[in-house]
């Protein structure tokens, strides 16, 4: 717009982009250019030669720097939007990541279960620095952490922390779903996720 107006247009477009960002330094801007206009057109009216050549060159300025300004603000005020497709594979590559942080502190749990419960590897209703990819550990973490596991039901999370209270905790997703009764059709769920240290 203020291209094709020779800049008269730069104060409602630069108005507009404040509405849209909702942005009271591009509020700013449209009301220093609508100052630079109203003053350009009291110049060009005035019937002055000198104030028509000034008001000739702030006319120039305006519409040359208005519509820079312009092109350089858009981006911000249209972001384009990322592909479906784009989001998808960036949601498929986190997954797999955080798949990856799970087998990670699965290992190191195997190695070394000790520093596995300094570092809280399925505990995430505790404080800690170490990222575990989502791992829950069976055998200490409270019933609502159990009960927010993929496929779990209030009623399964009820048997599992009853069973463990009875048998000192799990050594296996098999063994907690034998003991617990957990349908057959959620142990794969569960095992993703799951760990159970001792």
């Amino acid at each position: 717009m203020p291209f094709v107006t020779l800049g008269f247009g730069t104060p409602a477009s630069f108005l507009y982009a404040a509405a849209r960002r909702r942005s009271m330094g591009l509020g700013g801007t449209a009301a220093g250019y609508g100052a630079g206009t109203a003053a350009v057109l009291m110049m060009l009216q005035s019937g002055d030669p000198f104030f028509l050549v000034i008001g000739s060159f702030m006319m120039l300025l305006l519409w040359i720097a208005g519509t820079g300004h312009a092109f350089a603000v858009r981006s911000s005020v249209f972001p384009r939007e990322i592909p479906r497709n784009v989001l998808n594979e960036h949601a498929i590559e986190v997954a797999k990541y955080r798949r990856s942080l799970r087998e990670q502190a699965r290992a190191l749990a195997a190695e070394d279960p000790a520093l596995a419960r300094e570092l809280r590897i399925g505990r995430p209703d505790m404080p800690r620095a170490y990222d575990d990819g989502g791992l829950v550990d069976v055998n200490h973490a409270p019933r609502g952490i159990i009960e927010a596991l993929p496929g779990m039901t209030p009623e399964l999370a009820d048997r599992i922390v009853r069973r463990r209270a009875q048998t000192g905790g799990f050594v296996s997703a098999e063994e907690m779903a034998v003991d617990a009764d957990v349908p057959p059709d959620v142990l794969p769920q569960l095992a993703d996720f799951t760990i159970f240290l001792r």
